[in-house]
């Protein structure tokens, strides 16, 4: 017999499989040694109250044998011979799109500014020592785009526009453990998710699709208002190159220059909203002990401990971003004068902090003299404004002010400013630091002083609040990054809510993050996969001598 139930177990006993199998017996009147197997469906985390309960559904097979796979595995033919559609950006979006395409028997041709991501790993250990940023190789540009080296987390809310649980098996077949498509949180780890991407390229060659590392887009290749393909260049040896059929647009939200060429060639594009802040990182111990309500922190059975807060302040959210417990913070900048933070963690989550983006809300209304940073270096006055002429690029230009001051408070290195938690909700200087993971290192700065007096004010508003809510999370243990600025796009590329073309430009597919429409790997991974099914049925109604 085959049957699904619901459990509520202490941890200890859903870490153990005897003691599961005894609880299941217990709980059907059965006896265990019955039980063949029991495959975990879904698992999370009840850590509302002091017991900790672990919340399960599982499938027993009650004097049954299991099937052999647990998930249906997508098949992938050969598309050699097939249409080519261009997906610029190795990305999530890009990934999927390609993926999806293959699916539906075309022929995907992948391009990618920066390296695979093997080779794109050396250049991001090159930062710490050398204190500088390849433009094309960094913890955003490369195979896997921003999210390969920013911790993996699956969890989306974005569920309407396609299936999850198909890009959760999608990562399975490619080497991610089966455990995703159990848990609340799903995670897959920085560690592990490179192999998964350079699998998922893998399938991409094997099927006749092409991937071009290092081939950078330069423009649109136009005929009658259509787009029919791009010139890319070459970067290494400077050679270029035109690659035709439909474009499925997936550069991610850090493609400034992309963002750049849409606007002065007249491409429909608009300023979207983002958040700016900071990275917030805690001793992981002390996460653990407030979370999980005991001075013994998450003990041995749970894993280490997340967060989530939110709260108003003077009509803009603020909240957490991306927490990444047991993890470290990265230096995210994608060139020159720069100063951007993110977080990840490896699989086990398990080094001695933990870290969010702790961000304030802005809208392009937002953007006058009061919330613009100053371009002045540290001095004892206060900081100057300073006017941005009103355009689609408004809030990018906003991102880049924000980092360039950042950049000139760390010492116009990739040093980053820092200060103590209270002291910057007490407006104090901090006169040392605690040991943190960014391994660029930190400086002692006044952000509450140089940050723009809204995003400054709200931030530590809403850490009284969130201090409030959670006895000891406002403490001088914890330490602020700054600044945590790329967690959107700042650019929406207008495009047709039916067929996902670009309002004006047919054969153009604007997609994910960098679009924005999407926000995060599992919902730029659907909206690649929406793209490439618009993209294949445009095609379809092309004559065969448009490509």
């Amino acid at each position: 017999m085959i049957s699904e139930i619901s459990l509520r177990l202490l941890p200890e006993q859903a870490a153990s499989e005897q003691q599961l199998k005894q609880a299941i017996a217990k709980e059907r009147g059965i006896d265990a040694r019955t039980l063949n197997h029991v495959r975990i469906l879904k698992r999370s985390i009840d850590a509302r109250h002091r017991t900790i309960y672990i919340n399960l559904t599982v499938r027993l097979y009650i004097n049954e044998v299991p099937e052999d796979d647990e998930y249906e595995r997508v098949m992938y033919s050969d598309v050699s011979a097939s249409k080519p559609v261009v997906v610029v950006g190795a990305g999530p979006g890009g990934l999927f799109a390609s993926l999806r395409l293959i699916e539906l028997g075309f022929r995907p041709i992948l391009l990618e500014r920066g390296k695979d991501v093997h080779e794109r790993k050396k250049d991001l250990a090159q930062i710490k020592k050398t204190q500088q940023v390849d433009p094309e190789s960094n913890y955003c540009f490369g195979e896997g785009g921003a999210g390969a080296y920013s911790d993996g987390k699956l969890y989306t809310r974005s569920k309407k526009r396609g299936s999850v649980e198909k890009i959760l098996r999608v990562f399975c077949q490619h080497g991610a453990s089966t455990n995703i498509l159990a848990d609340a949180h799903p995670h897959i780890g920085t560690d592990r998710l490179p192999a998964v991407i350079e699998a998922m390229r893998q399938t991409i060659v094997r099927c006749g699709g092409e991937v071009h590392f290092q081939t950078k887009m330069t423009a649109f290749l136009m005929e009658h208002d259509s787009v029919v393909g791009v010139e890319a260049v070459h970067q290494p040896s400077g050679r270029q190159r035109q690659f035709r059929g439909p474009v499925i647009l997936a550069t991610g939200h850090s493609a400034r220059d992309v963002y750049r060429y849409l606007a002065a060639n007249g491409v429909e594009i608009e300023p979207k909203g983002i958040a700016v802040g900071v990275r917030l990182e805690h001793p992981s111990q002390l996460i653990d002990q407030i979370q999980y309500h005991s001075r013994q922190g998450r003990g041995r059975y749970l894993p280490a401990a997340e967060y989530s807060f939110v709260t108003q302040v003077d009509g803009r959210g603020v909240y957490s971003f991306c927490m990444c417990p047991g993890g470290f913070v990265i230096p995210a900048a994608t060139g020159a004068e720069q100063i951007v933070v993110n977080g990840m963690s490896p699989s086990s989550r398990g080094t001695q902090w933990s870290n969010s983006g702790m961000v304030v809300e802005v809208r392009p209304e937002d953007l006058d003299d009061t919330m613009l940073p100053t371009q002045q270096e540290v001095s004892g006055t206060p900081p100057s404004s300073f006017h941005l002429p009103p355009s689609t690029l408004k809030m990018l230009h906003f991102q880049e002010q924000l980092e360039r001051q950042a950049w000139l408070q760390g010492n116009r290195q990739q040093t980053a400013p820092a200060q103590r938690m209270a002291d910057f909700v007490n407006g104090r200087l901090s006169y040392d630091l605690p040991r943190s993971s960014y391994a660029p290192g930190l400086i002692s700065s006044p952000l509450h002083f140089w940050m723009p007096r809204p995003i400054a004010a709200r931030l530590q508003q809403g850490f009284r609040d969130f201090g409030r809510k959670s006895h000891g999370f406002l403490t001088n243990e914890a330490v602020l990054i700054a600044t945590e600025t790329r967690t959107s796009s700042p650019v929406r590329i207008l495009r047709n809510a039916e067929t996902l073309q670009h309002i004006r430009l047919e054969g153009l597919f604007p997609c994910g993050e960098g679009a924005g429409y999407a926000g995060g790997i599992v919902s730029a991974g659907i909206d690649g996969e929406r793209c490439a099914e618009m993209a294949a049925v445009y095609l379809e109604e092309k004559s065969p001598e448009t490509f």
